[in-house]
């Protein structure tokens, strides 16, 4: 299966040839000024890749969000990938994945306060958050690292641990969505999803391989979740509304996923479950029909006790679904899931975004803070060639 995988790429290799020198003519225009990246007044900060598939942008995003809702008007905004709607739109309560995507519906969700945006025109997006009458402090842009019309202050690169773009290749051959020297854009490289078992020598590798610039900051994440699991369908008589992460030690568990890198996911959870089945869909994969079929037949065909697993963002859709049997809305949890720095790295990473955004803030009450962080930062913001200081 591999040999035939390599042998399809390298067929593939003219195409991404031809798709390598597009996408290299399109930054050679932005590089030249021909055309614009603007900057705003505020504090920008944008997370996202340059592959195709998921890194871990939501939970980067959210831990953004934990990390400045107190300390300022934060709001996301992002571009509301497969949303049935259109233009500029503001997220509320009644909001669904349908009209403003499965990930902005699970951060309003989660952050009910949050002011979560949708606009494929990321910088008339920006220009209405930070009017009136939204008067937004700092915006989070969601999947926005090859959206060059906007220049943020702080552009945060994500690389998933399990597909390094070191080893990949353009598309259509791999997944790279532009050459390897895109990196060369982000300010921060966060390497996601990493295992919690890796020794000093397969950081010292990864370090040396990623071939960063000295004003360039490398982190390492890995999936945090969450001890309790709560019942998607809840009717609010259920007495197994939650359950304890430690319960699945007992359980035959069939995982669900529509994500695109579910990979360590299956790989942390199987020790801590009886027997782990994996069900996986495509990235943003709606369901059919079909695959409501699949689950309940797959579910049914399990021994007891037996529940099902699956992700804040899947459940945003899963819970539209019509069809699937009272026994797995029965046994259907969701899984929150966090980020977690490692080489005990998170409080240098958030005093680095807590600076910058004192430092750029239009809002007096955050700038007030700005000068406890600079004596800190002088020595860092001196070996910098960019516009963001830390």
């Amino acid at each position: 299966m591999e040999g035939d995988f390599i042998k399809i790429n390298n067929w593939l290799s003219p195409l991404s040839c031809l798709y390598g020198l597009g996408v290299g003519f399109r930054n050679m225009l932005f590089e030249m000024g021909i055309l614009k990246s603007r900057a705003f007044s505020v504090p920008v900060i944008s997370v996202g890749n340059i592959t195709v598939g998921g890194t871990g942008k939501t939970p980067h995003v959210e831990h953004l969000v934990r990390l400045l809702k107190d300390e300022a008007n934060v709001a996301v905004l992002s571009r509301g990938y497969k949303r049935k709607t259109s233009g500029f739109l503001v997220a509320t309560k009644e909001s669904t994945a349908s009209d403003i995507g499965d990930e902005p519906f699970q951060m309003k969700k989660k952050f009910p306060d949050l002011t979560v945006a949708v606009d494929k025109k990321r910088a008339r997006g920006i220009e209405k958050l930070i009017s009136y009458p939204y008067d937004i402090d700092v915006v989070l842009l969601d999947d926005a690292f090859q959206h060059r019309y906007v220049k943020p202050g702080i552009n945060i690169l994500l690389v998933d641990y399990h597909r390094l773009i070191i080893y990949d290749r353009l598309l259509p051959a791999g997944r790279l969505r532009e050459p390897l020297s895109g990196k060369n854009r982000a300010d921060i490289v966060i390497v996601t999803k990493c295992p919690r078992n890796l020794t000093p020598m397969n950081f010292r590798v990864i370090t040396k391989a990623m071939d960063l610039y000295p004003y360039q900051r490398l982190y390492f994440t890995t999936l945090k979740y969450d001890d309790r699991l709560y019942l998607l369908k809840d009717d609010g008589k259920s007495p197994n509304a939650k359950r304890s992460l430690n319960s699945l030690a007992q359980q035959h568990v069939l995982l669900l996923t529509g994500i695109a890198s579910p990979r360590q996911m299956i790989e942390d959870l199987s020790p801590m479950t009886r027997e782990l089945t994996p069900l996986s869909f495509s990235d943003h994969h709606e369901f059919t029909p079909a695959d409501v079929k699949r689950i309940n037949e797959t579910f049914e065909a399990m021994p007891h006790p037996r529940c099902i697993v699956t992700t804040e963002k899947d459940a945003a859709r899963i819970s539209a679904v019509a069809g699937l049997s009272d026994d797995v809305c029965q046994h259907l949890y969701v899984l929150p899931v966090r980020i977690e720095f490692l080489l005990d790295k998170e409080d240098n990473f958030n005093q680095n975004i807590i600076g910058y955004v004192r430092k750029n803030s239009r809002n007096s009450i955050l700038a007030k803070g700005k000068d406890d962080h600079n004596t800190k930062d002088s020595n860092n913001s001196r070996n910098r060639s960019r516009t963001i200081s830390f």
